[in-house]
C-alpha cells in the first residue's frame, strides 16, 4: 500500500505543490459546522482513500479517508511518523506563527508527537496512570455530579445540556483526575474549547492553559498526593516537570472534548432517533448501544492530527512527499463503505470502530471515557425521564472546527422537578460537590468517593 514515489519532477516545479484532479477542500469555516459527512462522500468519490485538503489558506494536507489505510497510517511509524518537527508546510513557513492549527499540531514532548522506544516510555507512564485509577469510584463520582448539575438545572424545566451539563462533567472529572481544585474548572472549559475550535483565541486559550497546569506541576512536585500529576511525576520512567505539564495537557485536551461531544450526541440521539426514542422507556436497547452508534455514525472527534511523512511515496493512490502532513480522517473512515455492512445497520456490539484510534497510539483512557460518557447519560434519562428537544432536530449546529464533531448548543425542555430526587448515594458521601461555576472546598481526591451502586436496567 505504501510504495516509494517514480522520480520526483526538478526542485521548484509546479507539479510538487499541485496535486492532480480538484482542488484542494478547505477543511476549515462554516463549511465543518454542516452535515461534513457530505464532504467525505465527495473527497472519497473526487480522490479515493486519501484526499488533499487546506487546513488553513495555503496550508496543504492529506486526509486518510480509507478505513484500511487510516489503519495503515497509525501502525506503520516507520513510513508515518508523530513527530510535528518533520511537518514540511511548518519547515517551508507556509504556516503563520500565530497560526491556531499549531495549539494542536505544534510540536510538543508528549506521547502524541513521540515514535518508537520514546513513545513506549512515555505511554507507560500515561496508561500505568490511569490503570491505578478505580474505575467504580469514578463512575459513583460522575453520578453525584451528574445529580449536582441536574438538581441545578431541574426546577427550570428548561436548559442547554451541552453548556451546562456535558461539557460539565469530563472536565471536572479530568481536573480532579489531576488533582486540580473544582474552581478552576470554568477557565478550563473556556481555554480547552478555545484550542479545539482553531479559532482566533486559540493561542490565547493555549497560553492560558500552560498557565493552569504549569502552577499544577510546582504544586503536586511540592506536595504529591493520589492523582495522576502525582504519579505522573513520580514514575518509574523519569519524566521531567515539562514532560508532566505537556502530558496533562494532552489528557485535558484529547480526553475532556472527545467525552463531552460523545456525551452530548448520545443524548442527541436519543431525543431524535426513533429506534432509540421508542424503546428508550422499554429498556430494550442500552446506553452502551446508543454510546456505540455515535462513534460509528458521529465521532466526536471526526479528524485527528497527525502523522508526517518519513521519505516520499505512493499511498492511497497519491504521491506524498516527505514531511506531508497525514490528518486522521477518523469520521470519514468509519464510513468507508468497505467496512460498512450491506444494510447499513450498526451490529450491536461491534466496537471494530476507529473513534479511539488503533495502533500503537490507541488512547489510554477510552475505557475511563466511557465510564464518563455512559454515567452522564444513564443519570440524565432517569432523573430527566421526559426530556425533549427545544428545537428542530435540524436546527442544531456545530463547531467549525476541523478537529472535533460539536455541538454549538443542545436546548432541551422537561418537566420542571421542584423537589427532585437525586439517586441516593451511601451517607458515607458528603454532598460538597459544587454546581457549575460555584467555588468548593477541596480536600482529598474527590474522584474517589465510594457511594453504594445502584441498580439500573441501563448498566
Amino acid at each position: 500500500m505504501t510504495t516509494p514515489t517514480p522520480a520526483e519532477p526538478p526542485a521548484g516545479c509546479p507539479a510538487h505543490h499541485a496535486p492532480s484532479g480538484p482542488a484542494p477542500a478547505a477543511l476549515y469555516g462554516q463549511v465543518l459546522t454542516g452535515d461534513t459527512h457530505a464532504l467525505y462522500a465527495r473527497l472519497r468519490r473526487e480522490h479515493g482513500p486519501v484526499a488533499p485538503v487546506e487546513l488553513e489558506p495555503g496550508v496543504p494536507a492529506w486526509l486518510v479517508i480509507g478505513y484500511r489505510e487510516l489503519l495503515e497510517v497509525t501502525r506503520n511509524e516507520e513510513c508515518f511518523s508523530h513527530d510535528s518537527r518533520r511537518w514540511r508546510a511548518l519547515r517551508e513557513g507556509l504556516v503563520r506563527p500565530d497560526s491556531p492549527l499549531l495549539p494542536m499540531m505544534g510540536y510538543r514532548p508528549t506521547v502524541l508527537f513521540a515514535d518508537g522506544p520514546v513513545h513506549r516510555r512515555l505511554y507507560r507512564a500515561v496508561g500505568d496512570g490511569f490503570a491505578r485509577l478505580d474505575q467504580h469510584r469514578l463512575r459513583h463520582s460522575i453520578a453525584q455530579l451528574s445529580d449536582m448539575l441536574i438538581d441545578a438545572i431541574a426546577p427550570r424545566g428548561e436548559a442547554d445540556l451541552l453548556a451546562e451539563y456535558a461539557l460539565q462533567l469530563p472536565l471536572w472529572a479530568a481536573s480532579r483526575m489531576l488533582g486540580l481544585a473544582d474552581a478552576v474548572a470554568p477557565e478550563l472549559i473556556a481555554a480547552v474549547q478555545g484550542m479545539v475550535d482553531s479559532g482566533p483565541r486559540a493561542a490565547a486559550a493555549n497560553q492560558t492553559l500552560q498557565r493552569i497546569l504549569g502552577d499544577l506541576v510546582r504544586r503536586k512536585s511540592a506536595e504529591p498526593g493520589e492523582d495522576l500529576t502525582s504519579w505522573l511525576l513520580a514514575h518509574p520512567e523519569g519524566l521531567s516537570a515539562e514532560e508532566v505539564m505537556h502530558h496533562l495537557a494532552v489528557i485535558i485536551v484529547a480526553g475532556n472534548g472527545p467525552a463531552a461531544n460523545w456525551t452530548a450526541a448520545t443524548i442527541r440521539l436519543l431525543l431524535t432517533d426513533t429506534r432509540f426514542r421508542t424503546h428508550v422507556t422499554g429498556g430494550r436497547l442500552t446506553v452502551d448501544a446508543a454510546l456505540d452508534e455515535v462513534l460509528w455514525r458521529d465521532a466526536p472527534v471526526q479528524n485527528f492530527p497527525g502523522r508526517y511523512a518519513t521519505r516520499d511515496l505512493r499511498f492511497g493512490g497519491q504521491h506524498i512527499r516527505e514531511g506531508d502532513a497525514l490528518l486522521l480522517g477518523i469520521a470519514a473512515a468509519n464510513h468507508d463503505p468497505a467496512v460498512q455492512p450491506p444494510d447499513g445497520q450498526i451490529v450491536p456490539g461491534n466496537r471494530s470502530h476507529l473513534a479511539f484510534g488503533a495502533g500503537p497510539h490507541t488512547c489510554p483512557a477510552r475505557d475511563q471515557a466511557r465510564v464518563i460518557a455512559h454515567t452522564a447519560v444513564d443519570t440524565l434519562v432517569h432523573r430527566l425521564p421526559d426530556i425533549r428537544l427545544a428545537v428542530p432536530a435540524g436546527d442544531l449546529a456545530y463547531r467549525p472546527s476541523p478537529w472535533a464533531r460539536a455541538l454549538t448548543a443542545l436546548p432541551v425542555h422537561f418537566t420542571p422537578i421542584q423537589h427532585s430526587t437525586p439517586v441516593q448515594h451511601s451517607t458515607s458521601v458528603q454532598h460538597s460537590t459544587p454546581v457549575p461555576h460555584r467555588t468548593a472546598a477541596v480536600g482529598g481526591p474527590s474522584w474517589t468517593a465510594e457511594p453504594t451502586p445502584r441498580s439500573s436496567a441501563w448498566t
